[in-house]
C-alpha cells in the first residue's frame, strides 16, 4: 500500500481549536508541569499508605502500587525524556523548563518520594504488621527450624533455576533485564587469592516473599544469599549486594514499515528487554567498589543511582496485602446485579435484551456487578440463536477472560464476530497477541485498527434478528472488558438498544475494520476527528449561556487533563464567570484559582479502595443538562493518536445521576485532595470541627447496600 493511500485512509489528528481573535492573550505561565503533576499523584498514593486510618494491609497494598507506578514512570516517561534529549528533539516543557532541568527535578523528586516510601515500610507498616502477627523478617531473624525448611525449599525449587554468571576477561558483564532483582557477588579463589565478581539473577517467577512458617515471610533474595556457597562451590563468598535496574520499556513499532503488525510487535517485545537503563536501585549497604563497577558496566549516571534500605522492590507487597486477614482490610463489598437487570422472583438469568428494549441501563462499576451486566450481555449474545453478529473492541482483558470465551463460542456457533484487538496496549502486548491468535483460530475476524492510531474506545455491538427487523444492542464504557479489574476500577457504562447509538457503532466499526471515512455521528464524539472540537464547542456554549443569564457550568471527571486547547477553553469559561469543576485522578496541567484566569475553577482528586477510572463530561446546557461518558482523557495521545469515543447520555434520570456523582466528588463536604494554583495538593479529610468528611466511595457502597434486595 502506498504512503498516499495510507494517508487517505487514516484520519488526521484534529488541530486545536483556533483562538478567537477578540479574546485576550492568556498568560504564558498558565500550565502546571506534567511530570511534577504525575509525581504529585503518586505522592497521594503514598499519603494513603502513610495514613494510620487506612487499614493495615491496604497500606501495604498502596506501598506496592506506589512502587509499581514509579517503575512505569521511569520505564516510559523518564526513558522517553532521556531518549528525546539524546536525539536532540527535546523541547522546553509547558512551564518553560529546559529538558535537562526537567530530568534533574524528576531525579530529585523521585529520590525524596522513594526515601519516604522506604521509611513508611521500614518504620511503620512492617512493625505494625508484626504487631498484627504478620512478620516480614530477614534471614538472620529466622529460627533454626525455619532456616532448615527454607534450605529444603532452596534445594528443591530455587537452586535448579539459578544461573550464576561470572564476570572476567572470558565472561563479559551479563545483560541485566529490566526490573529483575539481582545479587552482585564477590568471591575469592582460596588457592590463588584472586577476587572475582559474579551476578546471580533472582528468577522472576519465584514468590517475592517466601513463607518460612505461618504468617512469617522472608525476601526470596535473602534465601538465595544465605546459600551462595551452593552456587560457588570451592570459592569463598566475601560479599553480596542486591541491585535492580529499570530500563526503557516503551515500544516503538514503525507501522508503515511493518507488513504484519503482529509479527513486528512480537519482535519489538523481544528487543524491549534490551532498552537502555534509566534507574539503578541498590541497597544502602552496597560496597563502593561494587557500586562503581555496576555504574561503569551499566553505563548509567550517578544521578540515576538510588540508594535505599533493603529490601528493594516493594511491588511484592501486593502478595502480602492479598493475605486472608479481612480484619486488616477494607470491609468486604460484593457488587450486586443492577436493579434494571435483576430478576427478583426468578432464579434464571435475566433477559438482558428484553430489559434494554424497556430502557437504557447506566452501569457504575464496581458498585454494579460487571459479570451480571456486561459479561452477561455478551454471553447471552453468544448463546442466542437470533443474534447474527457481535462486534467488540478489546484493549485489555484478563488471562482467563470469559469475554474472550464468549466471543469464541459465538464464532464457533456460526455468528459473525469481529474483534478489534489493540495489541499495542502498553505492558499488555504479550497477552493481547495471545488473545488475537486464539480468536483468529476460532474463526473470529480479528483486526488491529487504523495505522498510527491506538484503538482505546470500549465498545460492544450486538446485531439481533427480531421478527422482520434487525435490532442493534450496544455497550459504550469507560473501562476495559476485564472482569478482574472491574472489581477494583471505578467505571461507567451504558447498555442501550437505542437505534442511533447502534447506527453510530456500526459506522465506527466499519471505519475501524474497513475503508469507511464517516466522521459525523448522531450520539458519539470520536477522536481524533471530532472529540476535542466537540468538547471545546460545548464549553464555549456555556459561556454564551452564562452571558444570556441561563444556567451555565462545566463539570469534568477524567484520569488526566493535559490538553492545552481544552484547558484554555476552560480558562476562558472561568474568565467569563462560568463555574468549572474538574475531578481528576492523576495528572493535571490546569492551574486553578489564579485571579483573572481561573478563580472559577476548582480541581479535586479522589483516591481510595477503588481506582477512579471513569470519564464524564457534563454541561448545564442552559437548563437542559448535557452529559457524555466514554473512554477519552484530556491528553494529546487520547485526542490525537487514539480512537476514543464519548456517548451522549439521553435518559434524564441518568443525566441527573451523573451530575450528582460529579457534584459529590467535587464537593467541599467530600474527602478529597484540593489543587492550588502553585501545583500543590492538600488533603481535606476532616471538617473544621475535626469530623471526617464524606468518603465518596464508601457513600456509594452504602447506597448500593441500602438499595439491595434484587437491586445493585
Amino acid at each position: 500500500m502506498s504512503q498516499e493511500t495510507r494517508a487517505a485512509l487514516v484520519p488526521q489528528p484534529a488541530a486545536p481549536a483556533p483562538t478567537v481573535e477578540s479574546e485576550a492573550e492568556l498568560p504564558a505561565d498558565r500550565f502546571l508541569d506534567r511530570e511534577r503533576s504525575w509525581l504529585a499523584f503518586n505522592e497521594r498514593v503514598l499519603d494513603l499508605a502513610e495514613d494510620p486510618d487506612t487499614p493495615l494491609l491496604e497500606r501495604a497494598n498502596f506501598l506496592s502500587i506506589f512502587a509499581s507506578n514509579l517503575d512505569e514512570f521511569f520505564m516510559v516517561r523518564v526513558a522517553g525524556l532521556k531518549r528525546r534529549i539524546a536525539t536532540g528533539v527535546a523541547t522546553r516543557s509547558l512551564t518553560g523548563q529546559a529538558p535537562r532541568d526537567v530530568l534533574e527535578s524528576i531525579w530529585a523528586g523521585t529520590r525524596e518520594l522513594m526515601s519516604r516510601h522506604a521509611a513508611c515500610y521500614q518504620k511503620t507498616v512492617a512493625p505494625r504488621l508484626a504487631e498484627a502477627g504478620i512478620h516480614l523478617v530477614r534471614w538472620q531473624d529466622l529460627t533454626e527450624q525455619e532456616q532448615t525448611r527454607l534450605f529444603s525449599m532452596f534445594r528443591k525449587k530455587i537452586f535448579p533455576v539459578l544461573t550464576p554468571l561470572a564476570v572476567d576477561p572470558a565472561h563479559p558483564f551479563p545483560y541485566i533485564s529490566g526490573l529483575s532483582l539481582n545479587l552482585a557477588v564477590v568471591v575469592r579463589n582460596p588457592s590463588s587469592g584472586n577476587e572475582h565478581f559474579a551476578r546471580v539473577k533472582v528468577p522472576p517467577l519465584l514468590d517475592r516473599f517466601l513463607e518460612a512458617s505461618p504468617q512469617r515471610f522472608v525476601p526470596v533474595e535473602d534465601v538465595i544469599a544465605a546459600h551462595l556457597e551452593e552456587l560457588f562451590r570451592g570459592m569463598e563468598v566475601l560479599a553480596h549486594h542486591v541491585f535492580r535496574v529499570t530500563r526503557n520499556e516503551d515500544l516503538e513499532v514503525e507501522e508503515d514499515d511493518a507488513e504484519n503488525l503482529l509479527q513486528a510487535l512480537e519482535k519489538e517485545l523481544l528487543r524491549r528487554r534490551f532498552g537502555p537503563p534509566v534507574r539503578l536501585e541498590v541497597e544502602d549497604s552496597v560496597d563502593p567498589r561494587v557500586l562503581d563497577r555496576l555504574v561503569r558496566e551499566l553505563k548509567i549516571s550517578r544521578e540515576e543511582v538510588f540508594t535505599l534500605p533493603s529490601p528493594l522492590d516493594l511491588t511484592g507487597l501486593g502478595s502480602i496485602a492479598a493475605l486472608d486477614r479481612p480484619e486488616l482490610k477494607y470491609p468486604k463489598f460484593v457488587a450486586g446485579t443492577h436493579r434494571d437487570l435483576a430478576e427478583v422472583e426468578s432464579a434464571s438469568a435475566p433477559d438482558i435484551f428484553a430489559a434494554l428494549r424497556q430502557r437504557d441501563v447506566l452501569l457504575h462499576h464496581p458498585y454494579d456487578s460487571f459479570s451480571t451486566s456486561v459479561q452477561a450481555f455478551l454471553e447471552q449474545a453468544a448463546g442466542d440463536p437470533d443474534v447474527l453478529a457481535i462486534k467488540q473492541t478489546l484493549y485489555r482483558t484478563s488471562g482467563d477472560s470469559p469475554i474472550v470465551d464468549a466471543l469464541i463460542d459465538a464464532a464457533e456457533s456460526g455468528k459473525q464476530v469481529l474483534v478489534l484487538v489493540e495489541i499495542k496496549a502498553r505492558f499488555d502486548e504479550h497477552a493481547n497477541i495471545k488473545w488475537a491468535r486464539k480468536l483468529e483460530e476460532a474463526g473470529c475476524h480479528v483486526v488491529y485498527g487504523l495505522v498510527g492510531l491506538k484503538t482505546h474506545c470500549k465498545l460492544s455491538l450486538v446485531v439481533r434478528q427480531e421478527g422482520d427487523e434487525l435490532r442493534r444492542y450496544s455497550h459504550v464504557g469507560t473501562g476495559n472488558y476485564h472482569p478482574k479489574t472491574a472489581r477494583l476500577y471505578e467505571d461507567l457504562g451504558l447498555l442501550t438498544a437505542d437505534a442511533e447509538v447502534g447506527a453510530d457503532l456500526s459506522d465506527l466499526f466499519n471505519r475501524l475494520s474497513g475503508y469507511s471515512r464517516r466522521d459525523n455521528y448522531r450520539r458519539l464524539l470520536v477522536a481524533p476527528r471530532s472529540l476535542r472540537d466537540g468538547l471545546i464547542s460545548r464549553i464555549r456554549r456555556e459561556v454564551d449561556n452564562h452571558r444570556a443569564g441561563r444556567p451555565a457550568w462545566v463539570r469534568i471527571k477524567v484520569n488526566s487533563i493535559v490538553d492545552e486547547a481544552v484547558i484554555d477553553a476552560l480558562y476562558r469559561a472561568s474568565q467569563a464567570g462560568v463555574p468549572v469543576d474538574v475531578w481528576v485522578r492523576g495528572i493535571c496541567s490546569l492551574r486553578p484559582g489564579v485571579p483573572g484566569l481561573s478563580e472559577n475553577i476548582r480541581v479535586r482528586s479522589v483516591l481510595g479502595r477503588f481506582l477512579e477510572h471513569s470519564r464524564v463530561y457534563a454541561f448545564a446546557g442552559g437548563g437542559e443538562n448535557e452529559v457524555w461518558l466514554g473512554s477519552a482523557d484530556l491528553m494529546h495521545r487520547n485526542l490525537d493518536r487514539r480512537i476514543e469515543t464519548l456517548v451522549r447520555v439521553s435518559d434524564p434520570g441518568h443525566r441527573s445521576a451523573l451530575t450528582r456523582l460529579l457534584s459529590t466528588g467535587t464537593s467541599d463536604s467530600s474527602e478529597s485532595w484540593h489543587l492550588d494554583q502553585h501545583g500543590d495538593w492538600t488533603r481535606h479529610a476532616f471538617d473544621d470541627e475535626g469530623q471526617p468528611l464524606r468518603n465518596v466511595q464508601e457513600t456509594l457502597i452504602e447506597g448500593r447496600r441500602k438499595r439491595r434486595g434484587g437491586a445493585g
